[in-house]
């Protein structure tokens, strides 16, 4: 099969700089679908019609085009952050083409000296900006993708509120062009200079003296969330996200999520995790909106009610936590229906009620239970000793 769609990566240096089958390809088409930037940068012999893409922006005019030579300007590669992948998620890869230049990340990499492999790439084009705050740890070099010419400066705003303001701040302009320019200073001292639309930033993460180290591995300090007290504590949550094990790419459902904690914890093991909040009450719904942000992952889904009849039509998922409400008619049943097979159900009780649901619904279903008893050494007049919390049973179940 002959491609009718070809995605074509443009750089600063416009039409003069693709190759070949780029050019030939522009030539061809019936029809160029880009931005209104891109758009320009083709030539007055390019015959096609010049499509700039709609507001909102949406694929639907270039798929109903399937079977014409219709060309897809993108800037750089198109599948790094671009209109590539997204087409390439609706059209099977015999129908299309895509011919990459250089990306604003590879161009970047090579002006700062930096190993590609060794950099986290990050786009905040039409994306939150909190998503930045999983990735920041002393040592890690980011490349951003900028949204305009204003994320530069919001982004220095967030590192020094984050307490990386020691972190040091590059921004590239228009990189591959006549027009490239660059400007370097800290997240503390940035003046806020006029920057161009087109922009990437550079990012040398380096953490103030007495900035909190937030780690990927599971058990987050509690001081790390926002909470009223329904939180599942650090060591519990350590012990629940080892059997929950998430992998990348799966769905969570976190039921009864209090704060928030469990889901926003397996949304930080890997970029690709999702995960799904169910929370009734209607304070606890702003502290997970606060802590997902906060902690880097704005892209958690919350489900304002109450399981079971809150898991209505949601994703089947990978893996389910229980925290609240396990004794509630028909959650545990619901949950499990809707597990996907192979997936992993963590239930934690604290009552004696909802110890023994589990006791029973194990007899049914299998599974392993664990006690978890935890004390820590506290002053005891002029000596210390252990305060026992409250010991929590674990249960822990694969679906066949």
């Amino acid at each position: 099969m002959v491609p009718w769609l070809t995605i074509v990566g443009i750089g600063e240096d416009g039409f003069s700089g693709l190759g070949q089958q780029a050019q030939a390809a522009l030539s061809a088409a019936s029809r160029v679908f880009g931005g209104p930037r891109q758009l320009d940068l083709l030539p007055a012999e390019i015959s096609a019609e010049r499509l700039n893409w709609p507001s909102p922006f949406s694929l639907e005019p270039v798929l109903a085009l399937r079977g014409e030579p219709i060309c897809v300007l993108a800037s750089g590669d198109p599948m790094l952050f671009g209109v590539g992948a997204s087409l390439a998620r609706r059209v099977a890869t015999e129908e299309m083409q895509v011919l990459s230049a250089p990306s604003s990340c590879s161009l970047a990499a090579a002006r700062l000296g930096w190993a590609l492999q060794d950099v986290v790439t990050l786009s905040v084009v039409a994306r939150p900006l909190a998503a930045l705050n999983a990735h920041l740890h002393s040592g890690v070099r980011l490349l951003v993708l900028s949204n305009d010419g204003l994320s530069p400066a919001a982004i220095a705003a967030l590192l020094r509120e984050r307490g990386f303001g020691p972190s040091r701040i590059s921004v590239l302009e228009h990189l591959g062009g006549p027009a490239e320019r660059r400007i370097d200073g800290l997240a503390d001292d940035w003046s806020d200079p006029a920057i161009a639309d087109l922009n990437l930033v550079a990012i040398e993460c380096l953490a103030a003296l007495g900035t909190p180290r937030l780690s990927r591995i599971g058990g987050l300090p509690d001081s790390a969330f926002e909470h009223d007290g329904q939180l599942t504590k650090r060591d519990v949550r350590a012990i629940t996200l080892a059997r929950l094990a998430p992998v990348p790419g799966e769905l969570l459902w976190d039921v009864g999520a209090g704060s928030g904690s469990i889901g926003i914890e397996w949304m930080r093991a890997h970029p690709s995790c999702r995960a799904i909040a169910i929370e009734a009450d209607a304070g606890r719904q702003q502290l997970i909106e606060r802590n997902r942000d906060t902690l880097g992952v704005p892209g958690l889904q919350l489900i304002r009610g109450s399981a079971p009849e809150a898991l209505e039509g949601l994703e089947p998922p990978d893996a389910i936590f229980i925290g609240g409400g396990v004794t509630r008619p028909g959650v545990l049943d619901s949950c499990w229906a809707q597990l996907k097979p192979g997936g992993r159900l963590v239930a934690n009780a604290v009552t004696l009620q909802s110890e023994l649901l589990l006791m029973d619904w194990r007899q049914a279903h299998g599974g392993e239970l664990t006690r978890i008893h935890i004390a820590q050494a506290q002053p005891l007049g002029d000596f210390d000793t252990w305060r026992q919390a409250l010991p929590i049973t674990l249960l822990d179940v694969v679906k066949p």
